[in-house]
């Protein structure tokens, strides 16, 4: 009987785990919990951030394990085998590469993604209207369509550009949406392909005499090395349309407009909180960031000058922050 008694606990323990109770370290009281992101970059920092921030506010006392994978699939494997060994209570995965990794290496503690546009389409859940096992998140899809809509209206383009990771599933989702979109207005699309950082800026000067301007999806290998993009188009007098705001305030994309990063770590580290105290993550469906207040809009005004393009007054009003005479203003 005592024997008996011994796996019935030791089996209601691991459902716990599973389930996602919360697992002290038994050292000082804490809970472990090991983010790992892709690459650095500001809107993955500030992604990072966020989620630390939510489950301090959610009044858990919790130690972080924060790990880069400097854009190396190899290194995203070794940091998901650290996070199992060390059983953390619960494993987040910023970006496609590095959440994959975690699902496809750890089943029995909760894995949490964030800033995944496409969760179904990387194997990471097969519905978006809850988690899969062990495995929930947040998605950082953005409203592609509607951005090179408007980026043909105020700049006119005839030919987009666009640089993609062709080893990341995240670039070759967005790739094809905004296939359709350049088809559905009337654009001619110019694609180059990268395998990392470093292949950036030769993907930049490969296509800037065939564009009118470029737009960038959230791919975090292209961000990493998005001066290189800047500093190209900047010298041709062309424009840049980022999807991610937080990487454009410190001046050289025209347009930049998506949601903030710093609240979709906030709303990644809610979902750990609720794991944490006691939600299955399959219980817990795909997040997505829909509010207007989550989103944000900016022009710069110093790189539209540059490029030669006013941007109409029907667009400043809805914008949230202006760069101009290198400085950024956030309008209340």
């Amino acid at each position: 009987m005592k024997k008996m008694a011994l796996i019935i606990a030791a089996c209601l323990c691991a459902a716990l785990v599973f389930a996602g109770g919360k697992k002290e370290d038994a050292s000082d009281g804490t809970v472990k919990i090991g983010i790992s992101k892709i690459v650095q970059h500001p809107a993955l920092d500030a992604t990072e951030q966020g989620i630390q921030d939510a489950i301090k506010a959610a009044g858990i006392n919790a130690s972080f394990d924060l790990q880069n994978a400097n854009g190396d699939v190899n290194t995203a494997a070794q940091i998901s085998n650290k996070f199992k060994s060390d059983k953390v209570a619960v494993a987040v995965g910023i970006a496609t590469p590095v959440a994959v990794s975690l699902a496809n290496t750890i089943k029995d503690i909760p894995v949490v993604f964030s800033a995944v546009t496409d969760p179904v389409g990387a194997g990471l859940v097969t519905s978006l209207d809850k988690g899969e096992g062990n495995v929930t998140g947040l998605s950082d899809a953005i409203p592609t369509r509607e951005h090179i809509e408007m980026f043909k209206d105020i700049a006119n383009i005839k030919t987009l550009g666009y640089i993609y990771t062709s080893n990341e599933a995240n670039s070759i989702s967005a790739l094809a949406i905004v296939e359709a979109a350049c088809e559905e207005f009337g654009l001619t699309l110019v694609t180059q392909s990268i395998s990392n950082s470093a292949e950036v800026k030769q993907a930049a000067d490969a296509i800037i005499n065939r564009v009118d301007g470029i737009y960038l999806t959230t791919d975090n290998t292209v961000y990493s090395a998005l001066n290189s993009i800047i500093q190209v188009f900047g010298k041709a007098k062309k424009p840049v349309f980022s999807g991610d705001v937080t990487s454009a305030m410190d001046g050289g994309c025209m347009i930049a407009s998506g949601f903030n990063y710093y609240k979709a770590g906030l709303a990644t580290g809610e979902i750990v909180a609720a794991i944490l105290k006691g939600k299955a993550p399959a219980s817990i469906p795909v997040k997505f960031l829909t509010e207007p207040s989550e989103s944000d809009l900016l022009f710069d005004l110093d790189a539209a000058a540059e490029c030669g393009i006013t941007i109409p007054a029907s667009y400043l009003a809805k914008a949230n922050y202006i760069f101009e005479k290198g400085k950024i203003t956030e309008k209340k």
